[in-house]
């Protein structure tokens, strides 16, 4: 296994977000000229194609990956569509990452109830792969349990520059990401698998869906999405490190995720203090193990060898700052600190 203090670039991802004026298209140029595999843009209001087209249309070489766009936020035909126009847009270079999110989040942000997650998402992926095959040639209906459309009237579509778009899931759970061995490309880890995690529960699951589908965890692409925390002074790093986690804690539908990794007493006093918006205090209930359990912190040394454990099973990776509770210049350091430590730039 590699300890070398930098990665390939050419396996790891950068990421785009919906900025003003000309500085999506600058980082996107940049990250194609770094060398790395593609880029990726995720979904927290508008859906992740949008950075994604404009990334597209500056550059010739990389991957674009949505990671992922929250599958409950539109009907799985439109996003059939939305697939078809990016890859004809990128020349064939885009992968769907979908995501169920939780059912509160598609509720109150989208006005879309999701009360069965993992078979939606399973049938959603079936209808968006019944679209991109056949849009070109003309669509027969499609009746599904959750979703449903006759598509009378519907022209085709222009041939699509590839009729089997790579799909990718996202998960967080042991049950999604079994469905992911079974039925997609491959995964994109949560920022909240830990480096332990991908190892263990995460292989085994990978590996238990596979089967399923009489295939092999090999026969997936594992984008290791690593949360990395970077500083000379690991109690910097710890700080920012615990309010991330905590933020994450405090979201009522992460409890059994929490519980399972054996930190639900920490996670339940967590949400007690962020409703009562007392946030410090409930970051104070992230003790060192539970932080470690979920983000990779302390110096520059320390998270190459922790990255290094992941070598043999990661396709590529996304090394990415905490964000989440974080403030944005917190971000932006811990962003130039994966740079400096990982790529060799400051």
């Amino acid at each position: 296994m590699s300890t070398d203090s930098s990665i390939d670039p050419g396996r790891c991802w950068g990421g785009v977000y919906p900025i003003l004026g000309p500085k999506l298209p600058a980082i996107a140029k940049r990250l194609e000229a770094s060398g790395r595999y593609g880029i990726l843009a995720g979904q927290s209001w508008g859906p992740p194609w949008i950075p994604l087209a404009a990334a597209a249309a500056v550059t010739e070489r990389v991957q674009l990956a949505c990671s992922v766009a929250i599958a409950g936020a539109r009907s799985p035909f439109e996003t059939a569509h939305a697939a078809l126009d990016l890859d004809r847009i990128s020349n064939g270079r885009f992968v769907l990452g979908l995501g169920a999110s939780t059912r509160w989040v598609t509720r109150s942000h989208f006005g879309v109830d999701w009360p069965k997650p993992v078979q939606q998402l399973r049938e959603c992926v079936e209808a968006v792969r019944h679209v991109v095959a056949h849009a070109h040639t003309g669509l027969t209906p499609f009746e599904g349990e959750y979703f449903r459309a006759d598509f009378a009237g519907l022209e085709p579509a222009a041939p699509p520059v590839r009729s089997a778009i790579p799909i990718w899931l996202g998960a967080l759970r042991s049950r999604m990401t079994r469905l992911a061995g079974e039925i997609a490309d491959g995964v994109i880890g949560h920022p909240l698998w830990g480096v332990d995690y991908w190892l263990g529960r995460v292989q085994a699951d990978l590996a238990e869906g596979a089967r399923v589908s009489g295939r092999r965890v090999e026969d997936l692409h594992q984008c290791v999405y690593l949360t990395v925390a970077i500083a000379d002074d690991p109690r910097e790093a710890f700080a920012d490190a615990r309010q991330s986690v905590a933020a994450y804690a405090a979201i009522e539908q992460y409890a059994p995720f929490f519980e399972d990794a054996g930190f639900g007493d920490a996670a339940a006093r967590i949400r007690r203090l962020w409703a009562a918006d007392q946030r410090e205090l409930a970051a104070s209930e992230v003790d060192e193990a539970m932080a470690r359990a979920f983000v990779i912190f302390g110096d520059a040394e320390h998270a190459r060898r922790e990255v290094a454990r992941v070598a043999n099973i990661a396709t590529t990776w996304s090394l990415s700052p905490p964000s989440w509770g974080v403030p944005l210049q917190r971000t932006g350091f811990y962003t130039a600190q994966i740079d400096r430590a990982f790529f060799g730039r400051i």
